[in-house]
């Protein structure tokens, strides 16, 4: 058994902007989907095995404590497959203002046995933690489903967006105080969008 509490999806590193699958949403559920991704126009997967999955989950923050040095459980992919695609579409759902079936997350969530521990730190201080059982890969995957109930429960789907790009699929929480976030990275899709307003502005003066 080890201790992990959910926490804030952490700002993303400039090497996860190139690094795929990339983890630059602000919100570990749109990065969830976000493995998978558009390559040369058709969709590909970044998830192949059970051991992408863990990687994915230390990247994210979202690994139990103890777990790196461990074999990824098996059947980690399909079960973190399983709450990727019903994700998927109850994103969509709500962004269309439908109806959800939230069913597939509540049987996730089930899957976990944690529970609450007392901890003195390194200061003396007693703080909480949750502690989650590492058996299965649907308890490795507890920390992930709490997450994405916390999207439907506190998010702001007004900030959940769909990166603008015609050539991109990845979703983005817009963390920005602007709330004017427009691609899922400056560094990607909204550098490319420069660029091609460049060649059009140098097309169009070439032609004047």
């Amino acid at each position: 058994m080890a201790s992990h509490a959910p926490h804030a999806h952490p700002a993303p590193h400039a090497d996860d902007v190139h690094t795929l699958p990339r983890v630059l949403a602000d919100h570990v559920a749109l990065d969830l989907i976000n493995t998978v991704g558009l390559v040369d126009g058709a969709p590909v997967d970044y998830w192949q095995s059970d051991a992408d999955v863990m990687h994915w989950l230390g990247r994210t923050g979202l690994l139990p404590e103890g777990a790196p040095a461990r074999t990824p459980p098996r059947g980690l992919l399909d079960a973190a497959r399983a709450l990727r695609e019903p994700l998927r579409q109850a994103i969509a759902r709500r962004k269309a203002g439908k109806k959800l079936d939230l069913a597939w997350l509540n049987g996730a969530l089930s899957a976990g046995g944690s529970h609450l521990a007392t901890q003195i730190d390194a200061n003396g201080s007693v703080i909480m933690t949750r502690v989650y059982p590492m058996e299965t890969a649907g308890h490795y995957l507890v920390p992930l489903a709490e997450a994405i109930a916390d999207l439907f429960v506190h998010g702001d789907f007004d900030l959940v967006r769909k990166c603008e790009s015609d050539n991109c699929i990845l979703w983005f929480y817009d963390r920005t105080r602007s709330h004017r976030r427009r691609w899922c990275s400056m560094a990607l899709c909204g550098n490319r969008h420069k660029v091609a307003a460049f060649r059009r502005r140098e097309a169009g003066d070439a032609e004047g």
